[in-house]
C-alpha cells in the first residue's frame, strides 16, 4: 500500500509541477494591443465575479453539510468531505483562471501564425487537466494515508457536490448569455457573433469558461476521485487480495504521467487539428498501457484497464461521428434546415436520440468484459483506468472555450481577416473537441457511477435488485424520472435566465443612441450582472433535488427501494445526457456549416432556421446535458455516504 500511495503522491506533485511550468510560460507570452487587453480584462472581471459569487453562495451549505456528516457519520468523513469541496473547486477556478489569460494570448499569437496560436491555446486547457489530476492524485492518496478507506466516501460526495453546482450554475449562466446575445444579436438586429456593439457579448464569452472550461473541470474532477474511490471501497472488501486496495492509485498515478508525456505528441504542421488532438491521445492511451503491464502483475487486471482505455478512445471516435461538419448526422441536420426550423429540429432530435446506440454497446461490452475478466472490481477498475486520462482529455476540451474567447477579442478589437481566419480555424476544432470530450464525460459518469452503485450495494449487504418488491420498483421509476424533472428544471432556468438578457439587450439597442451606428459603447457589466444573478437564483432548488431525493427514499422505502432508484437514474440518465449532448451539438455545428457557405450561407432562410435549432441546442449539450453527469454521480455518493444511517433509521412504509 505504501508503495502505490507514495507513488500517487509523487506523480501527483509532478503533474502540479508541470502545470505550474505551463502557466508561466503561458503568461509570459505578449497581450496584443491595449485595446485587446481592455476586452481581456472584462471577461477575466466577469468570470472571477461569477466564480466567487457561486462560492459564496454554496459555502454555507458546505458547511452546514460538512457539519451534519461529521456529527453523524463521524469527523473524519467530515473533513474529507471539506476537502473534496476545495479541491474540486479549486481545480476549476486554477483552470478557469488560466483561460481566461490565455484567450487574448491565442489571439496574439494567431499573428504569427496557426501553429503558435494552436500551442498557446492547447497549453492553456492542459494547465486545467493537469491541474485537475494533480489535485486529485495528491487529495485522494493523501487523505487514504492519514484516514484509511472510509472516509474517502466523504470526499467523493464534497467533489460530487461542487460538480454538481458548478455544472448547474455555469451552465444556465452560459447558455442564458449565449441564447441572449444570439437571439437579438443574429436574429433581430443581424450582426454577427461576437459583434462589439452586442451588449451581451462579455457575459457569453464569460459564459464560455465558467460553463465549459470550470464546469466541465469540476465535473470530470469528480468522475475520477469518485470512480477511484470506489474502486478502492470494493478493493477493500473482505476476501480481497491486499494490493486490490492500492492499485486503482497507483493506475492513477500511471495515468496521471502519461497525460503529461501524451501532451507532448500534441502538434501540426497543418491544419488537421483533430488529428493532432487524436496523436496526443492515443499516445497517453498507449504509454498508459504501458504502465499498466509493467506495474501491476494480474493479467485480469491489465486487460480490465485496457477495456477502460479503449472505451476512451471510441468515445472519442463515436462522438465526433456525430458533432462534426465533415460527417453524415451534421450534414443531415443541416440539409434539414433548408425546409426550415421544423424539420431542422425534427432532425436533430433524431439525430440525438440515434447517438445513444453505439455509446450504450460499447458500454455494454465493457461491462460484460471487465466483470468477466474481475468480477464488479474489474468493471471499477475498468472505469478508474478510462478516468485516469483524464488530463489529456480536458486538456483537449479547455482548448475549446480559449479558442472561443481568441476569436471574440479578435472580432472585438478589429483585428485583421488574417488573423481571424485563424482563430476561426481553430473555433471550429474546438467546437468538435467540446463535443468529443463530452462524450468521454458521460461514459465516465456512467462507468464511475456503476462502481458507486457496486460500492453502496455491498455495504447495504445487497446481493440482487429485485424488480418484483413493490418498494424497489417504485424506487426504479423514481430513478429513471428524476433526470427528466432535473433536466426540466434548468432547460426552464434557462429560458427565464436568458428572457432577462434578451429583455436588456433589447433596452440597449433601444434606449443607446448611436449603438447600432457603433458610435456608443454597450454596457456590458450590465449584461454580466444578470446573467451571475439570474445563474445563482436558479443554482439550489436543482441541487437540493439531487441531494434529498436518494436521502428520502431510502430513509422512508429502504435501501432495496434506494438501489432500484440508483438504478433507474444511472440508465436513465446516461441515456439522456448523450441524447442532449448529441443533438445539441449537431445543431450548433449544422449552423457553422452553412455558415461556411453551403445552403446559401450566413443571413439565408436556411441559415435562420438553423439558428432556432442552435439555440435549442445550446442548454440541451451545455446545461442539462452535462449536468446529468453531475446528477447521477450525486444521487450515488449520498447513497453511500448515508447508507449506515438509512440502514439504521429506515422506516420502510411498502
Amino acid at each position: 500500500m505504501i508503495d502505490a500511495v507514495l507513488a500517487a503522491i509523487g506523480a501527483g506533485i509532478f503533474v502540479l509541477i508541470y502545470a505550474a511550468y505551463l502557466v508561466y510560460s503561458i503568461l509570459k507570452a505578449p497581450q496584443g494591443s491595449e485595446k485587446m487587453q481592455e476586452i481581456a480584462k472584462a471577461i477575466q472581471e466577469g468570470a472571477d465575479a461569477f466564480l466567487k459569487r457561486q462560492y459564496t453562495t454554496l459555502a454555507p451549505l458546505a458547511i452546514i453539510l460538512a457539519l451534519v456528516i461529521g456529527y453523524f457519520i463521524g469527523w473524519q468523513t467530515g473533513a474529507a468531505f471539506s476537502v473534496g469541496v476545495l479541491s474540486s473547486a479549486l481545480a476549476g477556478y486554477v483552470g478557469m483562471m488560466v483561460s481566461v489569460r490565455a484567450n487574448v494570448r491565442v489571439a496574439e499569437g494567431a499573428k504569427q501564425g496557426f501553429a503558435r496560436a494552436l500551442a498557446l491555446a492547447f497549453n492553456g486547457g492542459a494547465v486545467t487537466g493537469m491541474a485537475l489530476m494533480g489535485l486529485g492524485l495528491v487529495a485522494v492518496s493523501g487523505l487514504y494515508a492519514i484516514f484509511g478507506v472510509i472516509p474517502l466516501i466523504g470526499f467523493g460526495f464534497g467533489a460530487s457536490l461542487i460538480s454538481l453546482f458548478a455544472r448547474v450554475g455555469g451552465g444556465i449562466y452560459t447558455k442564458a448569455a449565449d441564447v441572449g446575445a444570439d437571439l437579438v444579436g443574429k436574429v433581430e438586429k443581424g450582426i454577427p457573433e461576437d459583434d462589439p456593439r452586442n451588449p451581451a457579448v462579455i457575459a457569453d464569452n464569460v459564459g464560455d469558461n465558467v460553463g465549459d472550461c470550470a464546469g466541465m473541470a469540476a465535473d470530470v474532477f469528480e468522475s475520477f476521485v469518485v470512480t477511484v474511490i470506489a474502486a478502492i471501497l470494493l478493493g477493500s472488501a473482505p476476501g480481497m487480495p491486499a494490493e486490490y486496495a492500492s492499485y486503482p492509485l497507483l493506475l492513477a498515478a500511471i495515468g496521471g504521467v502519461a497525460s503529461v508525456f501524451g501532451s507532448f505528441f500534441v502538434s501540426v504542421n497543418d491544419k488537421k487539428i483533430m488529428n493532432a488532438f487524436y496523436k496526443g491521445i492515443i499516445a497517453t492511451a498507449l504509454l498508459m498501457a504501458l504502465g499498466v503491464y509493467f506495474a501491476i502483475a494480474r493479467m485480469e487486471l491489465f486487460l480490465s484497464a485496457l477495456v477502460g482505455i479503449a472505451v476512451t478512445v471510441c468515445m472519442f471516435l463515436i462522438s465526433e461521428y456525430y458533432t462534426a461538419k465533415e460527417h453524415k448526422p451534421v450534414q443531415s441536420v443541416a440539409t434539414a434546415a433548408k425546409t426550415g426550423a421544423g424539420t431542422n429540429l425534427i432532425q436533430g432530435l433524431a439525430v440525438g436520440m440515434e447517438s445513444t446506440g453505439l455509446p450504450a454497446l460499447l458500454i455494454i461490452f465493457a461491462i460484460a468484459i471487465s466483470f468477466k475478466l474481475a468480477g464488479i472490481y474489474g468493471i471499477a477498475f475498468a472505469a478508474a483506468a478510462m478516468l485516469s486520462l483524464s488530463g489529456i482529455v480536458i486538456a483537449i476540451d479547455s482548448y475549446g472555450p480559449i479558442t472561443d474567447n481568441a476569436g471574440g477579442i479578435a472580432e472585438m478589437s478589429g483585428l485583421s481577416g488574417k488573423v481571424r481566419e485563424v482563430t476561426d480555424e481553430l473555433d471550429a476544432v474546438g467546437n468538435t473537441t467540446k463535443a468529443t470530450t463530452k462524450g468521454f464525460a458521460i461514459a465516465g459518469a456512467a462507468l464511475g457511477a456503476l462502481a458507486l452503485f457496486s460500492a453502496f450495494a455491498a455495504d447495504a449487504k445487497i446481493t440482487s435488485v429485485d424488480l418484483l418488491q413493490p418498494a424497489v420498483t417504485i424506487g426504479l421509476f423514481i430513478g429513471a424520472l428524476l433526470p427528466f424533472i432535473f433536466s426540466s428544471m434548468l432547460m426552464t432556468a434557462v429560458g427565464r435566465a436568458a428572457f432577462f438578457i434578451v429583455e436588456e439587450v433589447r433596452r440597449q439597442f433601444r434606449e443607446i443612441k448611436g449603438l447600432m451606428e457603433g458610435k456608443a459603447k454597450p454596457d456590458y457589466a450590465r449584461a454580466v450582472d444578470i446573467s451571475t444573478k439570474t445563474a445563482l437564483g436558479e443554482l439550489l432548488v436543482p441541487g437540493m433535488l439531487a441531494v434529498f431525493t436518494p436521502l428520502v427514499v431510502g430513509l422512508l422505502l429502504g435501501a432495496e427501494a434506494l438501489a432500484g432508484l440508483l438504478a433507474g437514474a444511472i440508465a436513465s440518465g446516461f441515456l439522456m445526457a448523450l441524447f442532449m449532448s448529441t443533438s445539441g451539438a449537431a445543431w450548433d455545428n449544422a449552423k457553422k456549416y452553412i455558415e461556411m457557405g453551403n445552403f446559401g450561407g450566413k443571413g439565408s432562410d436556411t441559415h435562420k432556421a438553423a439558428v432556432v435549432g442552435d439555440t435549442l441546442g445550446d442548454p440541451f449539450k451545455d446545461t442539462a446535458g452535462p449536468a446529468l453527469n453531475a446528477l447521477i454521480k450525486v444521487v450515488n455518493t449520498v447513497s453511500l455516504v448515508f447508507v449506515a444511517l438509512i440502514l439504521k433509521y429506515g422506516i420502510k412504509l411498502i
